[in-house]
C-alpha cells in the first residue's frame, strides 16, 4: 500500500484511506452471476479516531476488514496506509501447539522487533488484558476469550499506527470488557487510529463516528 502524505490541515493526518473498492466473490456454478460485496466503499481514517462499522449479517464488514488490511485483494479502488497496520480477525489465527509467550516471539521476529522488545511487550500485554498466567500453556488448552485475547495482543504487539479489529470482544468477561476499553482510550491517546467492526454497537459514545455498511456501501450513522 503506498503512503499518504499528510495533509495541510489542522485535523489529524489521515492515516487510512479507501476510496471507491469493490469486491466482488465469483460463482462456482455454471452461468451464475458473481457476488457483490464492496460495490464503492469510501472510508477515511484519522490518527487517534475510533470508527465503528456496524451492519447486517452477510453485509460484507469482514471482507472489508480484509480488503483494508490487505488479505484479500479488491477489484478495483485504491488503498492507501500511512505507517503500520494491526489486524485482530473474528477468528483467531493462531498456531493451537504453540503456547502465548511462543506466539509472540513468532509474531514480533515477522514485526522485526528485538527478543528485548518482543519480552517486554508480551508481558506488558499479557498483564494489561489479564492472561499472564497462561503465557506458557498451550494455545488449544485455553479457553475461546483467551484466545481471543492473545489474538488481540497479537494485532497490539508492533504498536501498529492503524489498528482493524473484527468483533474483538467476543468472549471477553466484563472486566476484560473494560480493560479492551481502557487500552484502547490509551492507544487513542498515543494517536493510534482504530477501526472495529461489530454487528452491534452499544456504547456509541466511544466512538468518534459510527457507519453503517449497506448494500456495498458505507453511510455515516
Amino acid at each position: 500500500m503506498p503512503n499518504l502524505e499528510n495533509e495541510q490541515t489542522s485535523k489529524p493526518s489521515v492515516v487510512l484511506r479507501a476510496d471507491g473498492v469493490e469486491k466482488r466473490y465469483g460463482s462456482h456454478l455454471p452461468f451464475s452471476r458473481g457476488v457483490e460485496v464492496l460495490t464503492g466503499v469510501d472510508l477515511d481514517v484519522r490518527a487517534g479516531e475510533i470508527v465503528g462499522i456496524v451492519g447486517e449479517n452477510g453485509s460484507g464488514k469482514s471482507t472489508l476488514l480484509k480488503t483494508l488490511v490487505g488479505a484479500i485483494e479488491a477489484d478495483s479502488g485504491s488503498i492507501e496506509l500511512d505507517g503500520t497496520i494491526g489486524w485482530c480477525p473474528q477468528e483467531p489465527r493462531l498456531y493451537d501447539r504453540l503456547t502465548p509467550r511462543e506466539t509472540f516471539r513468532l509474531f514480533g521476529e515477522g514485526y522485526g522487533l528485538s527478543a528485548e522488545r518482543i519480552e517486554s511487550r508480551t508481558e506488558t500485554l499479557a498483564d494489561r488484558l489479564d492472561f499472564e498466567r497462561f503465557l506458557d500453556r498451550r494455545i488449544d488448552r485455553l479457553s475461546g476469550g483467551n484466545r481471543q485475547k492473545v489474538n488481540l495482543a497479537v494485532a497490539l504487539l508492533h504498536e501498529p499506527s492503524v489498528l482493524l479489529l473484527d468483533e474483538p470482544y467476543t468472549g471477553f468477561d466484563w472486566e476484560t470488557y473494560l480493560a479492551f476499553w481502557d487500552l484502547t482510550d490509551e492507544l487513542r491517546e498515543d494517536g493510534t487510529a482504530i477501526v472495529i467492526i461489530s454487528h452491534l454497537i452499544n456504547e456509541r459514545e466511544r466512538f468518534d463516528r459510527v457507519c453503517e455498511l449497506r448494500d456495498g456501501t458505507l453511510e455515516e450513522r
